[in-house]
């Protein structure tokens, strides 16, 4: 038997903590980073059941006494930065998955540095010590459970997982714990009777699939049992480029969605062009009010990198939405993804030849003077900063109640 030596290492409620960090006053009272949508909440406001995500005055009527506080946002990433760099002190195989969270693989450490528990209990002290932040790892065997054993050990724990006692560790714990399950699968499968791991384990592939669809059926079953064969990995390129909006409660008409749309075109556009990436499917996601969600995609022949052609065939796609759910009236969350990437692309020269998409295709006229356009934006960013210029509705964006300097924080570099 493999022997548990893949650690999960997760800063407790990370954003929340630096504020307590940076701000004494703070500490022990119950606070929340953001302002019309909490951002992060400390352990003292989740008591009362406030959450990421949720709106600003649903998260007073919960806890009366919750202080909001604007975000450092340079701080947060100067200590992500230093808590990843202490784990990597201890090994080379660190797989950063987040701001601030990582997996790492010891094997091989140990008499450098002592066993897998022994490497573990040191990053948490260094971390306590060195930046002033509690850390939660978690050591097991495989990196689900890995995940899974970290979050068991918050706040501010550590658990190690025998690989001889890894399903009685397991079973008994809520599927909610589970690396992919979310509120929407969560309640699916409480509404088949399904509440804890081991439960979901006893039934049979094909029924989960049925219940869940067969990607996640088939995944969700294998890590019930721990059946997890994936390996650390140290650097990966991004295979797509997202972002996306909490909107908190908002109607579900285009006076909310196409200026929310232009500005994640924005965000998503100007990054694939910093790096000279085109992308030939975009996606969006629109999640509604009962938080069930719904995707539309769309491959094009020309791949796309300008806002505005981005933005308008995000638009194309949540009006099919739109079309194809009317009893929806309220949304909560919008989100745009463009895949299928390509490098700095040899673009084909079009003939202007009047069809409809065309100053959407990047080698026809109008699609060339998009970029030229972009490019302008671009330049005038990286030298007086990205607020002091944007596009037309996206600037008068009214749900921006994330920071772009937030947002950026969870986007993986291209």
């Amino acid at each position: 038997m493999d022997r548990a030596t893949i650690l999960h290492a997760d800063l407790d409620a990370f954003y929340a903590s630096v504020e307590q960090l940076l701000n004494p006053d703070l500490r022990g009272k119950p606070i929340a980073v953001g302002g019309g949508v909490v951002l992060a909440a400390s352990y003292e406001a989740k008591a009362f059941g406030v959450r990421g995500g949720m709106s600003g005055w649903a998260a007073r009527e919960l806890c009366p006494d919750l202080i909001f506080t604007g975000g450092h946002f340079e701080e947060y990433q100067r200590l992500g930065d230093a808590a990843i760099a202490i784990l990597s002190d201890y090994t080379p195989l660190v797989e950063r998955i987040s701001i601030d969270e990582a997996f790492a693989d010891v094997a091989g450490c140990e008499h450098l540095f002592g066993s897998p528990e022994a490497i573990a209990r040191t990053v948490r002290a260094r971390v306590r010590q060195e930046l002033g932040l509690p850390i939660s790892v978690g050591v097991a065997r495989t990196k689900h459970l890995a995940k899974v054993a970290s979050q068991v050990a918050k706040p501010d724990g550590l658990v190690v997982v025998d690989p001889a006692t890894e399903l009685d560790f397991l079973h008994p714990l809520p599927v909610s714990l589970m690396w992919g399950v979310g509120p929407v699968t969560e309640g699916k499968l409480e509404d088949e009777g399904i509440l804890t791991i081991g439960q979901l384990a006893e039934k049979r592939v094909d029924w989960v699939q049925r219940i869940l669809g067969n990607a996640a059926g088939e995944k969700l079953s294998a890590l019930s049992w721990n059946r997890d064969p994936r390996l650390i990995i140290t650097h990966q390129r991004a295979r797509s480029a997202g972002a996306q909006s909490a909107l908190g409660r908002k109607p579900f008409t285009e006076a909310i969605w196409r200026p929310t749309l232009g500005h994640l075109a924005d965000r998503i556009a100007s990054r694939l062009r910093a790096k000279s990436w085109f992308g030939y499917t975009v996606t969006v996601r629109v999640r509604f009010r009962d938080m069930s969600a719904v995707t539309r995609s769309m491959s094009i022949d020309s791949p796309v990198a300008a806002t505005a052609s981005l933005a308008e065939i995000a638009s194309d796609l949540v009006r099919v939405v739109r079309a194809d759910h009317p009893d929806q009236h309220t949304i909560t969350l919008l989100a745009i993804s463009v895949a299928h990437l390509v490098h700095n692309p040899l673009l084909q020269l079009e003939l202007p030849l009047g069809l409809d998409d065309e100053a959407r295709r990047t080698g026809s006229r109008q699609g060339r003077a998009r970029l030229v356009a972009d490019g302008a934006v671009d330049k005038v960013r990286g030298r007086f900063g990205r607020d002091v210029i944007g596009y037309g509705s996206a600037m008068l964006e009214t749900s921006r109640t994330v920071p772009d300097a937030f947002r950026g924080l969870a986007e993986k570099p291209l």
